[in-house]
Protein backbone atom coordinates (compact mmCIF):
# COMPACT_ATOMS: atom_id res chain seq x y z
CA UNK A 1 0.00 0.00 0.00
CA UNK A 2 1.52 3.47 -0.85
CA UNK A 3 1.98 5.93 1.63
CA UNK A 4 -0.96 8.32 0.11
CA UNK A 5 -3.66 5.80 0.52
CA UNK A 6 -2.34 4.27 3.85
CA UNK A 7 -2.87 7.71 5.02
CA UNK A 8 -6.45 7.99 3.73
CA UNK A 9 -7.04 4.60 5.02
CA UNK A 10 -6.12 5.89 8.82
CA UNK A 11 -8.02 8.70 7.85
CA UNK A 12 -11.07 6.71 7.15
CA UNK A 13 -11.05 5.09 10.36
CA UNK A 14 -10.08 7.80 12.25
CA UNK A 15 -13.87 9.57 10.95
CA UNK A 16 -15.23 5.95 11.71
CA UNK A 17 -14.30 6.63 15.48
CA UNK A 18 -15.70 9.95 15.60
CA UNK A 19 -18.66 9.04 14.24
CA UNK A 20 -19.06 5.74 15.89
CA UNK A 21 -18.93 7.45 19.05
CA UNK A 22 -21.53 10.55 18.25
CA UNK A 23 -23.55 7.68 16.58
CA UNK A 24 -23.07 4.55 18.36
CA UNK A 25 -24.68 6.16 21.43
CA UNK A 26 -28.31 5.49 19.69
CA UNK A 27 -28.02 2.02 20.11
CA UNK A 28 -27.54 1.77 23.54
CA UNK A 29 -29.87 4.43 25.20
CA UNK A 30 -32.41 2.11 26.77
CA UNK A 31 -28.68 0.76 28.66
CA UNK A 32 -27.41 3.80 29.71
CA UNK A 33 -31.92 5.12 30.98
CA UNK A 34 -31.11 2.03 32.84
CA UNK A 35 -27.73 2.28 34.04
CA UNK A 36 -28.15 6.08 35.43
CA UNK A 37 -31.38 5.67 36.17
CA UNK A 38 -32.85 8.58 33.84
CA UNK A 39 -35.71 8.21 31.61
CA UNK A 40 -35.66 8.18 27.77
CA UNK A 41 -35.66 11.44 26.79
CA UNK A 42 -33.28 12.72 29.45
CA UNK A 43 -30.63 9.95 27.75
CA UNK A 44 -31.31 11.30 24.98
CA UNK A 45 -29.26 14.13 25.55
CA UNK A 46 -26.72 12.58 24.84
CA UNK A 47 -27.49 12.57 21.26
CA UNK A 48 -28.57 16.18 21.14
CA UNK A 49 -26.23 17.82 23.09
CA UNK A 50 -23.71 16.31 20.65
CA UNK A 51 -24.92 17.22 17.47
CA UNK A 52 -25.47 20.62 19.13
CA UNK A 53 -21.88 21.16 19.48
CA UNK A 54 -21.12 20.01 16.00
CA UNK A 55 -23.47 22.21 14.59
CA UNK A 56 -22.12 24.98 16.71
CA UNK A 57 -18.47 24.18 16.69
CA UNK A 58 -19.03 23.43 13.10
CA UNK A 59 -18.12 26.93 10.80
CA UNK A 60 -15.56 28.29 14.08
CA UNK A 61 -13.32 25.46 15.30
CA UNK A 62 -12.26 24.38 11.72
CA UNK A 63 -11.41 27.72 10.83
CA UNK A 64 -9.33 28.62 14.97
CA UNK A 65 -7.25 25.17 13.90
CA UNK A 66 -6.58 25.87 10.17
CA UNK A 67 -3.49 28.04 10.46
CA UNK A 68 -1.59 25.09 12.62
CA UNK A 69 0.16 22.47 11.54
CA UNK A 70 -2.01 19.14 10.46
CA UNK A 71 -0.60 16.15 12.47
CA UNK A 72 -0.40 17.66 15.76
CA UNK A 73 -3.90 18.54 15.72
CA UNK A 74 -5.56 15.37 14.32
CA UNK A 75 -3.07 13.92 17.22
CA UNK A 76 -4.95 15.82 19.92
CA UNK A 77 -8.86 15.40 18.74
CA UNK A 78 -8.25 11.97 18.48
CA UNK A 79 -6.69 11.77 21.93
CA UNK A 80 -9.20 14.12 23.42
CA UNK A 81 -11.98 11.47 21.89
CA UNK A 82 -9.71 8.41 23.58
CA UNK A 83 -9.57 9.68 26.54
CA UNK A 84 -13.22 11.00 26.89
CA UNK A 85 -14.48 7.58 25.75
CA UNK A 86 -12.28 5.56 28.45
CA UNK A 87 -13.69 8.04 31.01
CA UNK A 88 -16.69 7.55 29.68
CA UNK A 89 -16.55 3.52 30.42
CA UNK A 90 -16.11 4.50 34.28
CA UNK A 91 -18.23 7.17 35.20
CA UNK A 92 -21.31 6.58 37.18
CA UNK A 93 -22.61 10.19 36.98
CA UNK A 94 -24.91 11.06 34.25
CA UNK A 95 -24.07 14.81 34.26
CA UNK A 96 -20.45 13.63 33.70
CA UNK A 97 -21.13 11.36 30.99
CA UNK A 98 -22.94 14.94 29.27
CA UNK A 99 -19.67 16.13 29.48
CA UNK A 100 -17.69 14.04 28.33
CA UNK A 101 -19.68 13.55 25.40
CA UNK A 102 -19.96 17.34 24.84
CA UNK A 103 -16.59 18.03 25.03
CA UNK A 104 -15.51 15.98 21.66
CA UNK A 105 -18.29 17.19 19.98
CA UNK A 106 -16.94 20.39 19.96
CA UNK A 107 -13.86 18.90 18.71
CA UNK A 108 -15.58 16.28 15.42
CA UNK A 109 -15.81 19.32 12.95
CA UNK A 110 -11.67 19.99 13.53
CA UNK A 111 -11.15 16.75 12.40
CA UNK A 112 -13.62 15.76 9.45
CA UNK A 113 -12.92 19.12 8.17
CA UNK A 114 -8.88 18.46 8.47
CA UNK A 115 -9.49 14.73 6.91
CA UNK A 116 -11.54 15.93 4.14
CA UNK A 117 -9.23 18.69 2.60
CA UNK A 118 -6.22 16.79 3.12
CA UNK A 119 -8.07 13.51 0.93
CA UNK A 120 -8.50 16.46 -1.71
CA UNK A 121 -5.42 17.37 -1.89
CA UNK A 122 -4.23 14.10 -2.07
CA UNK A 123 -6.54 12.59 -4.38
CA UNK A 124 -5.42 16.00 -6.98
CA UNK A 125 -7.55 15.54 -9.87
CA UNK A 126 -9.33 12.66 -8.62
CA UNK A 127 -10.06 14.53 -5.40
CA UNK A 128 -13.50 13.21 -5.39
CA UNK A 129 -12.42 9.74 -5.28
CA UNK A 130 -10.34 9.87 -2.33
CA UNK A 131 -13.07 12.32 -0.40
CA UNK A 132 -15.51 9.39 -1.25
CA UNK A 133 -13.50 7.41 0.71
CA UNK A 134 -13.98 9.78 4.03
CA UNK A 135 -17.71 9.79 3.47
CA UNK A 136 -17.26 5.83 3.62
CA UNK A 137 -15.82 6.33 7.21
CA UNK A 138 -18.60 8.70 7.65
CA UNK A 139 -21.40 6.16 6.29
CA UNK A 140 -19.59 3.30 8.56
CA UNK A 141 -19.90 4.92 11.70
CA UNK A 142 -23.30 6.12 11.21
CA UNK A 143 -24.08 2.03 10.06
CA UNK A 144 -21.78 0.00 11.38
CA UNK A 145 -21.67 1.13 14.88
CA UNK A 146 -25.28 1.83 16.09
CA UNK A 147 -25.73 -2.23 15.89
CA UNK A 148 -22.01 -3.16 16.96
CA UNK A 149 -23.15 -0.88 20.71
CA UNK A 150 -26.73 -2.32 20.31
CA UNK A 151 -25.07 -5.90 20.46
CA UNK A 152 -22.35 -5.31 23.04
CA UNK A 153 -24.76 -3.68 25.51
CA UNK A 154 -26.97 -6.45 25.16
CA UNK A 155 -24.34 -9.73 25.42
CA UNK A 156 -21.74 -7.97 28.02
CA UNK A 157 -22.42 -4.40 29.05
CA UNK A 158 -22.81 -1.03 28.67
CA UNK A 159 -19.35 -0.32 29.31
CA UNK A 160 -18.39 -2.52 27.07
CA UNK A 161 -20.04 -0.79 24.28
CA UNK A 162 -17.95 2.68 25.83
CA UNK A 163 -15.07 0.82 25.57
CA UNK A 164 -15.32 0.14 21.67
CA UNK A 165 -16.14 3.58 21.14
CA UNK A 166 -12.61 4.43 22.68
CA UNK A 167 -10.19 1.30 21.32
CA UNK A 168 -11.22 2.82 17.63
CA UNK A 169 -10.56 6.37 18.37
CA UNK A 170 -7.32 4.67 20.19
CA UNK A 171 -6.32 2.90 16.90
CA UNK A 172 -6.43 5.60 14.95
CA UNK A 173 -4.33 7.76 17.72
CA UNK A 174 -1.70 5.33 17.58
CA UNK A 175 -1.62 4.38 13.78
CA UNK A 176 -1.34 8.61 13.33
CA UNK A 177 1.01 8.87 15.78
CA UNK A 178 3.23 5.63 13.97
CA UNK A 179 2.64 6.04 10.29
CA UNK A 180 1.11 9.85 9.65
CA UNK A 181 4.19 12.19 8.34
CA UNK A 182 4.44 15.57 9.25
CA UNK A 183 2.38 17.25 6.72
CA UNK A 184 3.82 20.42 5.33
CA UNK A 185 1.33 22.93 4.77
CA UNK A 186 0.97 25.56 2.08
CA UNK A 187 0.58 29.47 4.14
CA UNK A 188 -2.83 29.33 5.38
CA UNK A 189 -5.01 32.48 4.20
CA UNK A 190 -5.72 34.72 7.55
CA UNK A 191 -8.80 34.11 9.36
CA UNK A 192 -10.27 37.28 8.08
CA UNK A 193 -9.50 36.38 4.49
CA UNK A 194 -11.21 32.85 5.18
CA UNK A 195 -14.11 34.41 6.58
CA UNK A 196 -14.26 36.81 3.63
CA UNK A 197 -15.54 34.19 1.64
CA UNK A 198 -19.17 34.47 2.92
CA UNK A 199 -19.14 37.80 1.09
CA UNK A 200 -19.78 35.75 -1.81
CA UNK A 201 -23.58 34.98 -2.71
CA UNK A 202 -22.76 32.06 -4.69
CA UNK A 203 -20.78 30.57 -1.14
CA UNK A 204 -24.32 31.39 0.72
CA UNK A 205 -26.37 29.55 -2.53
CA UNK A 206 -24.14 26.69 -1.90
CA UNK A 207 -24.83 26.80 1.73
CA UNK A 208 -28.25 26.60 1.42
CA UNK A 209 -28.11 23.87 -1.41
CA UNK A 210 -26.61 21.64 1.37
CA UNK A 211 -29.15 22.75 3.53
CA UNK A 212 -31.71 21.59 1.23
CA UNK A 213 -29.95 18.52 -0.49
CA UNK A 214 -29.20 16.73 3.39
CA UNK A 215 -32.50 17.51 4.64
CA UNK A 216 -33.73 15.46 1.54
CA UNK A 217 -32.56 12.67 2.47
CA UNK A 218 -32.60 12.62 5.98
CA UNK A 219 -35.85 14.45 6.89
CA UNK A 220 -37.41 11.27 5.96
CA UNK A 221 -34.60 9.18 6.96
CA UNK A 222 -34.94 9.10 10.30
CA UNK A 223 -38.28 8.33 10.41
CA UNK A 224 -37.98 5.14 8.18
CA UNK A 225 -38.17 2.17 10.68
CA UNK A 226 -41.86 4.05 11.58
CA UNK A 227 -42.95 3.91 7.54
CA UNK A 228 -41.43 0.66 7.10
CA UNK A 229 -43.42 -0.49 9.78
CA UNK A 230 -46.63 1.28 9.62
CA UNK A 231 -47.13 2.00 5.86
CA UNK A 232 -45.55 -0.88 4.37
CA UNK A 233 -46.35 -3.79 7.21
CA UNK A 234 -42.91 -4.89 7.56
CA UNK A 235 -42.26 -7.24 10.67
CA UNK A 236 -39.53 -6.39 12.80
CA UNK A 237 -36.99 -8.29 11.68
CA UNK A 238 -37.45 -7.54 8.30
CA UNK A 239 -37.26 -3.47 9.09
CA UNK A 240 -33.87 -3.94 10.83
CA UNK A 241 -32.23 -5.86 8.08
CA UNK A 242 -33.46 -2.81 5.25
CA UNK A 243 -31.51 -0.07 7.83
CA UNK A 244 -28.73 -2.38 7.72
CA UNK A 245 -28.67 -2.47 4.19
CA UNK A 246 -29.81 1.01 3.77
CA UNK A 247 -26.59 2.00 4.99
CA UNK A 248 -24.07 -0.55 3.61
CA UNK A 249 -26.00 1.11 0.17
CA UNK A 250 -24.94 4.31 1.98
CA UNK A 251 -21.39 3.61 1.66
CA UNK A 252 -21.31 1.62 -2.02
CA UNK A 253 -23.29 5.57 -3.59
CA UNK A 254 -20.06 7.01 -1.71
CA UNK A 255 -17.84 5.10 -4.52
CA UNK A 256 -19.85 5.87 -6.97
CA UNK A 257 -20.35 9.31 -6.58
CA UNK A 258 -16.38 9.41 -6.52
CA UNK A 259 -16.27 8.40 -10.00
CA UNK A 260 -19.08 10.47 -11.24
CA UNK A 261 -18.23 13.90 -9.24
CA UNK A 262 -14.77 13.29 -11.04
CA UNK A 263 -16.17 13.12 -14.53
CA UNK A 264 -19.73 14.93 -14.57
CA UNK A 265 -20.01 17.04 -11.41
CA UNK A 266 -22.77 19.43 -12.48
CA UNK A 267 -25.13 16.93 -13.68
CA UNK A 268 -24.21 14.70 -10.64
CA UNK A 269 -25.95 17.85 -8.81
CA UNK A 270 -28.62 18.67 -10.73
CA UNK A 271 -29.41 15.05 -11.11
CA UNK A 272 -29.31 13.95 -8.02
CA UNK A 273 -32.89 15.79 -6.77
CA UNK A 274 -34.51 14.36 -9.86
CA UNK A 275 -34.15 10.62 -8.54
CA UNK A 276 -34.52 10.95 -5.45
CA UNK A 277 -38.12 12.62 -5.85
CA UNK A 278 -38.92 9.74 -8.41
CA UNK A 279 -38.15 7.36 -5.16
CA UNK A 280 -40.02 9.52 -2.81
CA UNK A 281 -43.11 9.67 -5.56
CA UNK A 282 -43.00 5.79 -5.63
CA UNK A 283 -42.86 5.71 -2.04
CA UNK A 284 -45.71 8.06 -1.45
CA UNK A 285 -47.95 6.16 -3.90
CA UNK A 286 -46.50 2.46 -3.54
CA UNK A 287 -45.44 2.59 0.03
CA UNK A 288 -47.47 -0.44 0.99
CA UNK A 289 -46.44 -2.40 -1.79
CA UNK A 290 -44.73 -5.77 -1.46
CA UNK A 291 -41.69 -6.67 0.66
CA UNK A 292 -39.18 -7.60 -2.99
CA UNK A 293 -40.60 -3.65 -4.02
CA UNK A 294 -39.72 -1.81 -1.14
CA UNK A 295 -36.62 -3.87 -0.26
CA UNK A 296 -35.26 -2.57 -4.00
CA UNK A 297 -36.36 1.30 -3.83
CA UNK A 298 -34.88 1.05 0.13
CA UNK A 299 -31.82 -0.38 -1.54
CA UNK A 300 -31.75 2.85 -4.35
CA UNK A 301 -32.77 5.03 -1.61
CA UNK A 302 -29.19 4.40 0.17
CA UNK A 303 -27.26 4.24 -2.78
CA UNK A 304 -28.69 8.19 -3.42
CA UNK A 305 -28.24 8.64 0.24
CA UNK A 306 -24.18 8.06 -0.11
CA UNK A 307 -24.20 9.98 -3.45
CA UNK A 308 -25.52 13.18 -1.55
CA UNK A 309 -22.62 13.62 1.49
CA UNK A 310 -20.41 13.68 -1.58
CA UNK A 311 -22.55 15.78 -3.41
CA UNK A 312 -22.61 17.96 -0.55
CA UNK A 313 -19.41 18.32 0.54
CA UNK A 314 -17.94 18.89 -3.31
CA UNK A 315 -20.24 21.62 -3.98
CA UNK A 316 -19.62 23.78 -0.56
CA UNK A 317 -15.49 22.95 -0.87
CA UNK A 318 -15.29 24.21 -4.32
CA UNK A 319 -17.38 27.44 -3.75
CA UNK A 320 -14.65 28.45 -1.31
CA UNK A 321 -11.29 26.44 -2.59
CA UNK A 322 -8.91 28.75 -0.92
CA UNK A 323 -10.43 27.81 2.44
CA UNK A 324 -10.82 24.20 2.41
CA UNK A 325 -11.00 23.89 6.26
CA UNK A 326 -13.33 26.44 6.55
CA UNK A 327 -15.43 25.39 3.45
CA UNK A 328 -15.87 21.90 5.11
CA UNK A 329 -17.00 23.17 8.47
CA UNK A 330 -19.24 25.38 6.85
CA UNK A 331 -20.44 21.71 5.00
CA UNK A 332 -20.90 20.15 8.17
CA UNK A 333 -22.66 23.14 9.94
CA UNK A 334 -24.92 22.65 6.55
CA UNK A 335 -25.16 19.15 6.44
CA UNK A 336 -26.85 18.81 10.32
CA UNK A 337 -29.13 22.28 10.02
CA UNK A 338 -30.78 20.60 6.75
CA UNK A 339 -31.12 17.21 8.72
CA UNK A 340 -32.49 19.42 11.77
CA UNK A 341 -34.70 21.52 9.78
CA UNK A 342 -36.07 18.46 7.22
CA UNK A 343 -36.70 16.50 10.63
CA UNK A 344 -38.76 18.87 12.29
CA UNK A 345 -41.04 19.35 8.78
CA UNK A 346 -41.25 16.02 8.70
CA UNK A 347 -42.25 15.53 12.24
CA UNK A 348 -45.30 18.08 11.64
CA UNK A 349 -46.96 16.42 8.88
CA UNK A 350 -46.73 13.37 10.47
CA UNK A 351 -48.35 15.05 13.45
CA UNK A 352 -50.88 16.71 11.38
CA UNK A 353 -51.57 13.88 8.41
CA UNK A 354 -50.46 10.66 9.21
CA UNK A 355 -46.79 8.84 9.09
CA UNK A 356 -47.69 8.76 5.13
CA UNK A 357 -46.83 12.20 5.02
CA UNK A 358 -43.07 12.28 6.03
CA UNK A 359 -42.39 12.38 2.30
CA UNK A 360 -44.06 15.26 1.46
CA UNK A 361 -41.34 16.49 3.98
CA UNK A 362 -39.02 14.71 1.71
CA UNK A 363 -40.73 16.13 -1.82
CA UNK A 364 -40.42 20.05 -0.71
CA UNK A 365 -36.54 19.81 0.51
CA UNK A 366 -35.83 17.77 -2.54
CA UNK A 367 -38.00 20.33 -5.31
CA UNK A 368 -36.38 23.44 -3.21
CA UNK A 369 -32.35 22.16 -3.46
CA UNK A 370 -33.25 21.25 -6.91
CA UNK A 371 -34.38 25.12 -7.91
CA UNK A 372 -31.33 26.31 -6.29
CA UNK A 373 -29.01 23.92 -7.58
CA UNK A 374 -30.10 24.55 -11.01
CA UNK A 375 -30.29 28.33 -10.53
CA UNK A 376 -26.73 28.01 -9.50
CA UNK A 377 -25.38 26.20 -12.72
CA UNK A 378 -27.59 28.57 -14.72
CA UNK A 379 -25.72 31.10 -13.28
CA UNK A 380 -22.05 29.92 -14.71
CA UNK A 381 -20.91 28.08 -11.56
CA UNK A 382 -17.96 26.06 -12.67
CA UNK A 383 -17.07 23.14 -10.63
Amino acid sequence: MSRKNLLIWILVVGVFGILNTEMGVIGILPYVSSDYHVDLTTAGLLISLFALGVGVAGPTMPLIFSRFPRKPIMLLVLGIFTVCNALSVVTTDFDTLLMLRVIPSIFHPVYCAMAFSVAAELGGKNAPREVAKINIGVSAGMVVGVPISNFLAETITLSASMTFFALVTAAALIATIIFVPSMKQQKPLSYGSQVSVLRRPMVWASIFAVIFLNGSVFGCFNYLAAYLTDVTKLAPTMVSILLFAYGLCNMVGSMIAGRLLTIQPMWTAKLFPIALSTVYLILYFGGSEATVSMSILTVIWGILGGINGNINQYWLSHAAPEAPDFANGLFLTAANVGTMAATTLCGLFIEKFSIDAVIIGGLIFSAVSLIIVWAQCARGLKY
